[in-house]
Formats: C-alpha cells, sequence, structure tokens
C-alpha cells in the first residue's frame, strides 16, 4: 500500500511539474502563475539560485582552465587551425591576409577548447539549472508539497483551470466578458457624464433655484469629479450595489430584479420559437432550391426582414384585438394570451434571418466534397443531410442566434412600448431623458451580463458541433 501511494504520488507529482513548465512557456499565464503563487515563488527562485551558484562553480571552472592552459592545448589548437586555414585557402586559390587568417584560426581554436573544457569536465559541472527544473525537484517531496499547497493555492487554483482545456476555455470566455462589462459600463457612464442634459433641473423644474440643484447633486454626488463620479459607479457595480435612482429615490436594483425577468422571459421564448420554425425551414429550402417551397419561404423571411417592429405590433393590435377581439391588447404577466403578440413581434425578424442563414450555410455545406464523397458511398440521403451537412452548417448559424439574441434584447423598448410592457427596455427608456444615470447604468449592465453570458454559451457550442475547435482546445 506505501509504495502504491508513492507511486501515485509521484505520478501526480509529474503531472503538476509538467503543467508548471508547460504554462512558464506562456507569456500570459507565466506571469500569472508567477505573480498568483508569489510567496511560492519567491522560495523556489532562492532555492534556484543556489542551485544555479554550486552547479556553476566559477572557482572549478578557472581552476580546469588553467590546467588545459598550462598543457599548452590552446596553443597547438589554435596552429591546428592555422595549417587548416592556409592549406583550405591555398586550394581553393583565395586571397586572404595573414591577419584575417590569423583570427580566423584564433576563433576556431577558442571554440575547441571551450568544448575540450566542457569534456574535460564531465559530470563535475551541470548546466545551470532552470527554474521549471528545480520546482520539478522541490515538488517530489511531500513536505514541500503540502507546504507549497498551502502558500500557492491561487497558483494552484490558476493550475487546475490550466489542466482542463474545457475548464481555461470557459474561464477565458468569462474573462473577456468581464472586461466587456468593465469597457461598456465606462462608456456608457463617460457618455452620460457628458451629456448636456441637466438631472437636477430636468427633476426639479423650471422653478428650481439654484441652492436646490446644488443640494440635489451634492446629495446624489454629482458635485463630485469625474473620476471619483466613474469609481463609485464601478464600485457599485461589483458589489451588486447599483443606488438610488434620481427619480423616486427607488432602489435600482430592486427595480430592474422586477422588470429584467419579464424582458428576458419574452425574448428568450421568442428565440427557442423563432430557431425551431427557421431551422426545418432553411434546410427545406436549401435542399429544394428554386423550388416553389424556397422561393416561398425565402419571399416570407425576406417580408419578416423589412417590416419594422414597432408597425407590425400596432397592426396586430388593429387586428387581433380591436377588431377580432381574439388577444389583449396590452401586456399582462398573468394572462399568457397577452404575450403571444409581443413573442410573435419579437421573433418574426430572427426567424427571417435565422432561415435565411441557414438556407445559405446549408447550401454551401452540401455542395463540398465529403458530401458528394458521402452519397458516393451509398449513404442515405437524410444520414448524410443530418450526420454531415446540417452539423457543419451550424457554426455561422449559431452566431447569427447570438447576435440576433443580444439585438432582441436590447432592442427590445419598441417592442416594450407599443404593448405597454413594463420591461427593462421601457424602463431605460424613460429614465435616459433626465438622464438617471445609476437606473439606466444599471439596465446597461444587467443587458451586456445577460449578452455576455449568451457569447459565452455560443462559444461552448461552437466548440460542441466543430471538432476542428475542440482540436485547438486541447492542443492550446
Amino acid at each position: 500500500m506505501t509504495g502504491h501511494a508513492t507511486a501515485t504520488g509521484n505520478r501526480y507529482a509529474e503531472r503538476i511539474a509538467a503543467i508548471y513548465r508547460k504554462m512558464l512557456l506562456h507569456k500570459t499565464y507565466g506571469w500569472l502563475l508567477l505573480l498568483l503563487g508569489a510567496p511560492l515563488t519567491l522560495v523556489v527562485y532562492c532555492i534556484h539560485l543556489t542551485r544555479k551558484a554550486q552547479s556553476g562553480d566559477k572557482a572549478r571552472l578557472e581552476d580546469m582552465r588553467k590546467r588545459l592552459l598550462d598543457t599548452g592545448i590552446r596553443e597547438r589548437l589554435h596552429q591546428e587551425a592555422l595549417g587548416q586555414l592556409r592549406r583550405k585557402h591555398e586550394f581553393f586559390k583565395q586571397k586572404v591576409s595573414e591577419e584575417q587568417t590569423r583570427r580566423e584560426a584564433e576563433r576556431l581554436a577558442a571554440v575547441k577548447f571551450e568544448a575540450t573544457l566542457q569534456e574535460r569536465l564531465g559530470g563535475l559541472s551541470h548546466p545551470a539549472p532552470k527554474l521549471a527544473d528545480t520546482y520539478e525537484a522541490l515538488i517530489s517531496n511531500p513536505a514541500f508539497m503540502a507546504l507549497s499547497l498551502i502558500i500557492g493555492f491561487p497558483m494552484y487554483a490558476l493550475m487546475a483551470i490550466y489542466a482542463s482545456p474545457y475548464v481555461k476555455y470557459i474561464a477565458e470566455r468569462l474573462l473577456m466578458a468581464a472586461f466587456v462589462i468593465l469597457g461598456v459600463s465606462f462608456l456608457v457612464f463617460t457618455i452620460l457624464y457628458i451629456s448636456p442634459m441637466n438631472p437636477a433641473a430636468n427633476l426639479l423644474g423650471e422653478t428650481a433655484t439654484a441652492e436646490q440643484i446644488e443640494a440635489f447633486n451634492r446629495l446624489y454626488g454629482l458635485d463630485q469629479p469625474y473620476l471619483i463620479q466613474l469609481w463609485n459607479t464601478l464600485k457599485g457595480i461589483l458589489t451588486f450595489d447599483l443606488g438610488k435612482s434620481f427619480a423616486g429615490n427607488e432602489a435600482v436594483t430592486t427595480a430592474i430584479a422586477n422588470k429584467f425577468p419579464v424582458t428576458l422571459t419574452l425574448t428568450t421564448i421568442s428565440t427557442i420559437i423563432a430557431v425551431l420554425i427557421a431551422l426545418p425551414i432553411g434546410i427545406i429550402s436549401a435542399t429544394r432550391p428554386s423550388s416553389f417551397f424556397d422561393y416561398t419561404f425565402m419571399f416570407i423571411a425576406l417580408l419578416g426582414l423589412s417590416i419594422p417592429n414597432f408597425w407590425q405590433g400596432l397592426i396586430f393590435i388593429l387586428n387581433f384585438s380591436i377588431k377580432l377581439h381574439w388577444l389583449p391588447a396590452t401586456y399582462n404577466p398573468a394572462n399568457w394570451l397577452s404575450s403571444i403578440m409581443p413573442i410573435v413581434v419579437l421573433g418574426t425578424a430572427l426567424t427571417a434571418a435565422v432561415a435565411r442563414m441557414t438556407r445559405s450555410s446549408t447550401l454551401e455545406v452540401i455542395n463540398e466534397d465529403y458530401i458528394t464523397t458521402a452519397k458516393a458511398k451509398g449513404l442515405a440521403r437524410r444520414h448524410v443531410l443530418w450526420k454531415h451537412a446540417v452539423g457543419n452548417a451550424l457554426i455561422p448559424i449559431i452566431t447569427i442566434i447570438g447576435l440576433q439574441y443580444g439585438a432582441l434584447l436590447g432592442g427590445a423598448a419598441v417592442t416594450e412600448k407599443v404593448f405597454n410592457i413594463n420591461g427593462i427596455g421601457s424602463y431605460i427608456v424613460d429614465k435616459q431623458f433626465i438622464p438617471d444615470i445609476p437606473a439606466v447604468m444599471g439596465g446597461v449592465i444587467y443587458t451586456a451580463i445577460t449578452i455576455s453570458i449568451v457569447n459565452v454559451v455560443v462559444d461552448l457550442l461552437y466548440a460542441f458541433f466543430d471538432p476542428r475547435i475542440r482540436s485547438k482546445m486541447k492542443q492550446y
């Protein structure tokens, strides 16, 4: 049992050392590794310097060098090189000055002398160890491994992420999403800050005195410098404390928590229904190009892309609510029938875009050589279509779905206004013209976070459907 445990521990140590060595070769991960494990890095570096000094004993090297020089080997090597160069120049009839020949002979003799020196030293002098070699030698010691886990826990957490290609892929995408959210926060706040509109004057009215406006600005921190306001805003985003809105003095986090799920639910349902309708339509059109079905479906898709949301919503209300009395004209969370028209309006453009992309992507794939080869082998048409064609055509389709979902979520304000939906889109629009900076920032950030998460999911779907991406993930 003891031997088995020792062998297992050695395998783990070798695996950890291999990951450590590989990460050091990557510039970004190497710096993160050293910084997150700063205490451990300092210990390893000190031991590394000690080993380096011991392995490169200058006194011993100089002593061996002096002994070889006393034997006259350097002069013999110089004479041999000089004779070889002269014979070479004579054979090829080259005109080279004596001084140049002597300098070249001196260089060759120096190279041969150093090689002889290393050969005579044999095993007495080893090349200076690298930092990764030092770590590998230390980590095989159970006591050092236990100590390193304590003082270098963040570093080992990073190594665990790096060890799994899929986890690393997700972590990198989440980190990119965090930078995107930070950039969106900075950009939106800056635009609101330089806006010519005055929140205090807009809310207090034209009769407000200078003292009242000054008190309002002091209450909400609008009298502070730009950088301080920016820092307070970013700190509130990180701590999920978005403060209170200027209008109504309500907690922004609570207000958005009540409104955002409405928009998110309608958008998600619209996307799912649109994809379920658009994918079969696009595939059928691609498998029957220039047919009646193809022309009909693509004509309807073109109409769907051309119709503005607000006009479509008003026409639906006029016909299905006012004339036919089939559906409620305004949205009511308690009545599921009231969500039908908003969902259809939101999903119309998405259905059209996905159907057209599915058709073009599938058409491009089914004309590839490997599809022709699969058909020539006698595989069933349906098998070739679903096993080979559709799977490879899904990458651009997934891309357009992710982009359109973000567009739906960010542009739902028009549809919400038409159907009187109390969602995040109409909330941001209402607060924009004050401008109510905390409310607008909160709405935009929640939307940006959701879109960033959707993009991460899209990236993961890339890896799921495309084996080439999975292969790159494992090699990286």
